[in-house]
């Protein structure tokens, strides 16, 4: 390839005009070389003529002549730039697969939003889900971090539990391709993916998954705690290696898979705080029971799709898809009590309490709906609500939290007004038993004459009456 793209460009540039733009380059690179060897086998003379160019004499030899070292010059330039164009494609179709390989949930989900939506509407109105949902696995862990920050937040940590958790998620769907690139290539939704495509090896993307794990759990040890390390690790198990298998076993994995999405905010509070405590479980347990109705929408809606690729999906065993609502529904209702609990922890204000209630009901209508009549509208209505609950959840958690100074604030004020209260009751007692006293001695108050002097003679005559 350097050979011929140096001929094509040779044929291209003529002498005269290369060497008008590169007259510099071509006087003080180019040498002259009259050495000769002798006594050391066939090797070759140049003559006085032959100009080198920075390169050895079984590659590039040629004449002296200003225009053909020109040529050489801007030969080797555009042999460059198509190298350069290689490996910026190389690079591109790579990172290309990786990002797949890292996000192949999230490309799963825009995959079954494109078969269960029209494409002219789901480009109109899903062609930004994907940054979308990308940013959600990201603020899943940060607000758990926020959460437990109290009221100084280390921004370096924030962004290095971002980052590793991001990366060990990467390597969890990677090894979930690898041990399902069989069952990927018989569904259309997922046979272009890197594996089942060919456009990827199987010990390529086991050594990204390895080195992504690795290298995450590594930075959430180094710059977090051993805690979240252990979070992240035992996650990237459950996922690749229990989850996974359990999808082509029993119908239990969707709530085997509800524990891995639930345990990201867990990570989060936990490398914030170094402990793993009540008040950081309800951001885990708000996941939890949100991501039921959310897959039991998507396993009603690709039933076919599960089916071809050989998944145990609740719903495939459930024709009429009653009690697949139903376990939809019953989760939803289990959201109700979750702002009361975060502000009767102090964890939140009251305002996030109803908030929260008022979201929990609309996706409980929506959950409701599909339990009464069970189509595909109301399916995909159940899971679009899904969509629009947990960043309006978490951005409620947020903009509401109370920190701890806050609360230390509340607790001392309220301390200050119980010790106060039993002088306040002391002094109106004593009040009111001088009162009485003074009532049964008979005591007169002065009457207003005696207070009076001139010249004020008119004042009225004074009153005896007691008080």
């Amino acid at each position: 390839m350097w050979r011929n793209s140096v001929g094509f460009s040779s044929k291209l540039l003529t002498s005269k005009s290369s060497y008008s733009r590169l007259p510099l380059l071509n006087r003080g690179v180019a040498s002259r070389s009259t050495s000769t060897s002798a006594g050391s086998g066939p090797e070759s003379t140049e003559a006085a003529g032959t100009v080198k160019v920075g390169f050895s004499s079984t590659e590039w030899v040629r004449t002296g002549s200003p225009g053909s070292s020109a040529v050489d010059l801007s030969s080797f330039a555009a042999a460059s730039v198509l190298k350069g164009r290689d490996i910026v494609d190389m690079a591109k179709h790579y990172g290309r697969c990786y990002a797949e390989l890292s996000k192949a949930r999230l490309r799963m989900l825009a995959n079954k939003l494109h078969n269960i939506v029209p494409p002219c509407t789901f480009a109109a109105s899903f062609s930004s889900n994907y940054t979308v949902i990308s940013m959600l696995v990201v603020a899943t862990s940060g607000t758990g971090y926020i959460l437990g920050s109290g009221s100084a937040i280390d921004y370096m940590g924030l962004c290095c539990t971002c980052a590793g958790t991001m990366m060990v998620a990467a390597s969890a769907s990677t090894l979930n391709q690898v041990f399902e690139v069989k069952n990927d290539a018989k569904m259309n939704r997922t046979k272009k993916r890197p594996l089942p495509s060919g456009r990827i090896s199987i010990p390529h993307a086991v050594t990204w998954a390895a080195s992504t794990g690795m290298l995450g759990t590594a930075l959430l040890a180094s710059k977090a705690n051993m805690l979240a390390a252990g979070l992240g690790a035992s996650n990237l198990v459950l996922y690749a290696f229990i989850y996974t298998p359990l999808k082509q076993i029993h119908p239990i994995n969707t709530w085997v898979g509800a524990i891995v999405g639930a345990i990201p905010p867990l990570l989060g509070w936990a490398a914030a705080s170094g402990q793993v405590s009540l008040n950081g479980m309800l951001l885990p347990a708000a996941l939890y029971f949100w991501q039921i109705p959310h897959f039991m929408a998507l396993a009603y809606l690709c039933r076919k799709d599960y089916a071809d690729g050989g998944f145990r999906m609740y719903s495939l065993a459930d024709a009429s898809g009653q009690r697949t609502a139903s376990v939809a529904l019953r989760n939803c209702l289990y959201l109700l009590p979750l702002g009361y609990l975060a502000y009767d922890w102090g964890l939140t204000s009251g305002w996030f309490c109803l908030e929260s209630t008022l979201l929990a009901l609309a996706i409980s209508g929506t959950a409701i709906s599909f339990y009464m009549n069970r189509t595909t509208k109301d399916a995909r209505r159940m899971f679009h609500a899904s969509l629009l609950y947990l960043p309006v959840f978490m951005s409620g958690l947020l903009v509401h939290r109370v920190t701890e100074s806050e609360q230390q604030m509340t607790v001392e004020h309220t301390g200050k007004i119980i010790e106060m209260s039993p002088l306040l009751e002391t002094t109106e007692e004593a009040q009111e038993e001088k009162r009485k006293q003074s009532i049964g001695n008979g005591q007169r108050r002065p009457p207003v004459a005696y207070a009076s002097v001139a010249p004020f003679p008119f004042l009225p005559a004074p009153s005896y009456a007691t008080f």
